[in-house]
């Protein structure tokens, strides 16, 4: 540079030379010391982080932070970091479409995680298989998405057994001949609903069913019917803890006591069950096994218990959660960042081998597998035994 006449710089040679030092430090910001660009893989995840399905949502995000977190600890896939781009489905139809359309059109992502309720996972299917993106739920059971798409698969089973699970139990075991079903309008409820009184019926039972809103809030009058109805047992079909907990408190103020089932969603929460630890007493479920003995399983168990400081809820979701990010990552590293090509990978996928036990999935898209029966004793959910 040339001196001005006082022997000093000129202010537009020294305006200048600072606009180029900001260059040079934003350059080594964006590109880092090797001159390489800092890239990532990003993974969509479509969850519900808000209403009464948050419960599920929230856990399930802490799940996959983990596993990312572990993975990108690891060395990430072929030198990338991955990223979680987070979108909240508010286990809504809209919602989960809006998000859904985000993730694919802005965030541009190749694979999706989610969702979890099943009405928002149908909802996008049909965007996701438009613009060939993989789509992988860990938490959705609704029998409709079975086939749905070549495009979608899950690493959790068809609600459709659940059902069939119960009223099996209820049947043979029990002996009980006349269930009252008090249902949430939604389609994993329905699912489960519907495979019980199918199989119930089949084995010579009665099914009484009611029906109620998902924003419902006043449950006096169907709990009033169903008491009258000198029912054997009651199956509250709810797709969350918090409405089942209302049902419960309003079967309590009527002072009635009976032998219950419940959907696996609503017993998966250890803090609803010990504070219905009561009236829940003896209460049947089904859920998807955990895998309790399966060592990879327990080590998730240790690791979230580490850094969020309380035990994992839901484990039956926290396993297929933590799956479904190692899946993903096993997929980008096998076939690369490709909708097309990772949706392929997932349907030769036989025996994985994961937290949640050894995954298959069909050509239908679904995991071969299924539910166990679950009862409650002492405030604590327990393996069935007859």
């Amino acid at each position: 540079m040339e001196p001005n006449a006082n022997g000093g710089f000129s202010l537009g040679k020294a305006i200048g030379l600072l606009v180029l030092l900001v260059l040079v430090v934003a350059g080594i910001v964006l590109y880092g010391s090797s001159g390489a660009k800092k890239e990532t893989i990003k993974i969509g995840l479509l969850l519900p982080l808000s209403g009464d399905a948050a419960a599920y949502g929230v856990e399930a995000k802490n799940i996959d932070e983990l596993a990312i977190e572990e993975i990108n600890k690891a060395g990430g896939v072929g030198g990338k970091q991955l990223e979680l781009v987070v979108e909240d489905s508010k286990c809504d139809t809209d919602a989960a479409a809006t998000s859904t359309s985000k993730l694919i059109n802005e965030d541009k992502v190749q694979v999706i995680i989610g969702g979890f309720c099943s009405s928002e996972t149908l909802a996008a299917v049909p965007l996701a298989t438009e613009k060939k993106v993989a789509l992988l739920s860990p938490g959705s059971g609704s029998a409709k998405l079975t086939g749905a798409s070549a495009y979608f698969f899950r690493n959790y089973p068809s609600d459709a057994a659940q059902g069939e699970i119960l009223a099996v139990v209820a049947a043979t075991d029990k002996k009980w001949k006349k269930i009252g079903v008090l249902q949430e309008q939604a389609d994993y409820a329905r699912d489960i609903s519907d495979g019980l009184s199918k199989k119930f019926t089949e084995l010579g039972g009665t099914v009484v069913k009611e029906e109620f809103a998902s924003n419902a809030t006043d449950f006096k009058s169907a709990v009033t019917k169903m008491k009258a109805a000198k029912l054997d047992a009651l199956f509250i079909d709810a797709q969350t803890p918090a409405t089942a907990a209302l049902v419960l408190k309003q079967i309590g103020e009527q002072k009635w006591k009976p032998a219950l089932l419940l959907s696996g969603a609503v017993l998966g929460d250890p803090k609803m069950v010990l504070e219905n630890k009561m009236i829940l007493e003896g209460a049947l479920a089904a859920e998807f096994g955990v895998a309790q003995a399966n060592p990879q399983f327990a080590a998730v168990l240790t690791a979230y218990q580490t850094k969020y400081g309380s035990e994992a809820p839901y484990q039956s979701y926290a396993q297929t959660g933590y799956d479904a990010v190692y899946m993903v990552r096993d997929a980008l590293l096998a076939v690369g960042n490709d909708g097309t090509k990772i949706a392929e990978w997932f349907r030769t996928v036989k025996d994985w081998d994961g937290a949640s036990g050894k995954i298959t999935i069909k050509t239908d898209g679904d995991r071969d597998g299924g539910y166990v029966a679950e009862t409650v004793k002492d405030g604590k959910v327990e393996l069935y035994q007859k």
